[in-house]
């Protein structure tokens, strides 16, 4: 009986919790999709590099919101029980307070597991993949990149500008000014439109003048019809891969190559400033381990009945705790050192923290055995 009253909490936690998690994530992100919208728009990207690079962003957004989320669902919960009075189904079958704690710390290990894969793999790994496909993919959407009465330097090394656009999608009044190394060349037109040719988009001239300078000479021609390729262009995107996507392994063989005086070449990682990686190891391995802390605040909502008279009181300051755990565990990071010993006390607090509160609890309710017995 006593296992089918915890499968029941637990099952009654945990599906609250997904739906929490899966609400808050899905409104992140759709908002996230809509800044990302730039990609087609100003960076002249297709809609299948869109679609990607914003699904790819799911699980960072997934990882962000979980803390809350399983404090917020696990506190929501208990209170629920504790107000219609299905608590007191567990305090009837002989179950102590204590046991609910020391169950839900175990389930808390499963979470704090689940959060540091999503931190040390699932994040990186996609946030690689997302980056890797806006790097690999062309600038194919030029039709964006033209706006009139705005200049557009999107494309790397080319200025576009439209004076205006008519009715028949054909711009009007065009410069280009297209630079690369030793050389440029700039370009006007009276009329302009887009078409395709073969498996290729290109921009058609009309009425135009070309000036082109190469190696100091400089060239000049008039044309009546002029194709201008639009392939193989590049955006000014960063192409070198970032620390937050680089994987656990290559962060730890970044601190063994600093400490043991390596001379392994590893990308971003520099031994005068270690502290970005310190930051970002920190946030994947250490900050998950809030995660045990914040179940176990959650979780101490069944300490107190509804009929007390500091009821509410005592639920406010849980929360006030959850939400001040929260926010320890995000802006620590801020509090991180250049050198590893300094960050040992950052690094061992959460553990600290929730061995501190177990044994407040333990010490709480021996004290009440205690004095029942006297």
């Amino acid at each position: 009986m006593k296992k089918i009253i915890f499968r029941k909490l637990l099952l009654d936690c945990v599906i609250f919790f997904l739906i929490t998690l899966m609400g808050i994530s899905a409104i992140i992100w759709v908002f996230q999709a809509v800044n990302f919208l730039d990609i087609i728009i100003e960076d002249g990207r297709n809609y299948n590099v869109y679609i990607w690079y914003t699904l790819l962003n799911l699980p960072k957004i997934v990882s962000k919101v979980l803390p809350f989320c399983i404090f917020f669902s696990f506190s929501y919960i208990f209170i629920k029980y504790e107000m219609n009075n299905e608590l007191i189904i567990f305090w009837n079958h002989g179950i102590e307070k204590i046991n609910v704690i020391n169950f839900f710390i175990i389930f808390s290990l499963l979470v704090l597991f689940f959060q540091m894969m999503l931190l040390t793999i699932v994040v990186p790994k996609s946030q690689e993949i997302a980056r890797s496909q806006l790097r690999s993919s062309d600038v194919d959407y030029f039709e964006g990149l033209i706006k009139p009465k705005k200049f557009n330097d999107t494309v790397k090394g080319l200025t576009v500008y439209a004076e205006d656009k008519n009715d028949k999608e054909e711009f009007i009044n065009i410069y280009i000014k297209k630079i690369s190394t030793g050389k440029f060349q700039i370009t006007f037109a009276k009329k302009g439109v887009f078409e395709n040719k073969g498996n290729r988009k290109v921009l058609v001239l009309y009425d135009g003048e070309n000036l082109t300078s190469n190696a100091g000479k400089i060239t000049r021609f008039n044309f009546s019809k002029s194709d201008f390729g639009l392939e193989n262009m590049a955006t000014h995107l960063i192409v070198h891969r970032k620390l937050q996507e680089q994987s656990t392994r290559s962060l730890i063989d970044c601190i063994e190559n600093i400490y043991f005086k390596k001379r392994e070449k590893i990308l971003n990682c520099d031994s005068s400033n270690p502290r970005n990686v310190y930051k970002e190891l920190f946030k994947r391995l250490i900050t998950p381990f809030y995660i045990p802390l914040l179940i176990l605040i959650a979780a101490m909502n069944c300490f107190i009945s509804k009929e007390n008279i500091n009821y509410l009181k005592y639920r406010f300051s849980l929360f006030v705790f959850g939400l001040s755990a929260i926010i320890i565990s995000e802006s620590s990071l801020g509090y991180i050192q250049k050198s590893f010993t300094k960050n040992i006390f950052l690094i061992s607090f959460p553990m600290l923290l929730v061995l501190l509160l177990y044994l407040i609890i333990i010490y709480k309710f021996k004290f009440k055995e205690f004095r029942l017995q006297t």
